[in-house]
């Protein structure tokens, strides 16, 4: 199985904002049923009507990631309705800036649990069904800061390299089952995710790209490569994923590029105040 054809069967995590919005308006849009989930679910019911996603071949649903016994309830739902998952997206996440030294202890457990635990539970449960079915796919999101070590989100650069080791061992160990496992790890992009760090001394290397990514070209990776190439890894873009590779080959000289790349990002969260003096 080298591509999932559409139409598909899909179980999305984080749908009611962000990658999760948007990507389940894709699948949607090309014919495929998608089962989304996010905590809020009167936003995600609100999203579902704006964006008018078809009743027939889309649920939503309200799932906590950081509950082991929500994530069997909520999959065991989504499998009745569906009859199968070919397809789980592990999307998800919580981005909270501020220094290691200082971050408050339910910010690190929040950060460690949506988004570590969060795709260690959704992996276990779904990969059970898929062994049963014969096969499958599973998408984790990661981070570019799930490759390199980024200051002032280093709870965030925890969470999201365990994401991605968790994965790369996850996807060894699923092979024989026909069960590929890809780990995504874009750069910022323009989603409320990175609201806090916009405003956060501490969040200012997330900011130090050329630019956001958007989340237009983040989905179209995601349908046009992840779907159907079933890689390992997909570094979003690829330049940066390569800068950060870099950083944890030679560590020990990573600092003076850290150093140059928080100047950089606080003259972007500058430019980005004076674009959103409100921080809408």
């Amino acid at each position: 199985m080298t591509g999932t054809l559409s139409p598909g069967t899909y179980f999305l995590t984080g749908c009611a904002s962000g990658i999760g919005r948007h990507v389940a308006g894709l699948l949607l849009g090309r014919g495929d049923r998608v089962y989304a989930t996010d905590v809020n679910l009167d936003a995600l019911k609100k999203h579902a009507i704006d964006d008018r996603w078809p009743e027939d071949r889309s649920c939503c649903d309200q799932l906590d990631v950081r509950s082991r016994k929500d994530w069997e309830t909520v999959f065991a739902r989504a499998v009745d309705a569906f009859g199968r998952i070919d397809v789980c997206m592990n999307i998800a996440g919580v981005m909270l800036s501020g220094w290691a030294h200082e971050q408050p202890a339910h910010e690190v457990d929040l950060q460690i649990d949506v988004n570590t635990k969060g795709v260690i539970w959704g992996t276990q449960v779904v990969a059970r069904h898929m062994i049963e079915k014969g096969g499958g796919h599973i998408v984790n999101i990661s981070s570019m800061a799930g490759i390199g070590s980024i200051p002032g989100i280093a709870v965030y650069t925890a969470s999201k390299h365990a994401v991605r080791g968790f994965s790369l061992a996850a996807a060894f160990e699923l092979k024989k089952y026909g069960i590929a496992v890809t780990t995504v790890c874009p750069d910022a992009i323009k989603t409320p995710l990175l609201e806090q760090s916009a405003r956060h001394e501490a969040g200012a290397v997330v900011f130090s790209g050329s630019r956001l990514l958007t989340l237009e070209e983040v989905g179209r990776i995601i349908l046009d490569r992840v779907l159907v190439r079933r890689e390992l890894e997909v570094t979003i873009p690829r330049g940066r994923g390569l800068l950060a590779r870099l950083g944890n080959l030679i560590p020990w000289a990573s600092h003076g590029l850290l150093t140059s790349l928080q100047k950089t990002g606080r003259a972007h969260q500058r430019d980005l105040a004076k674009e959103d003096p409100q921080g809408n």
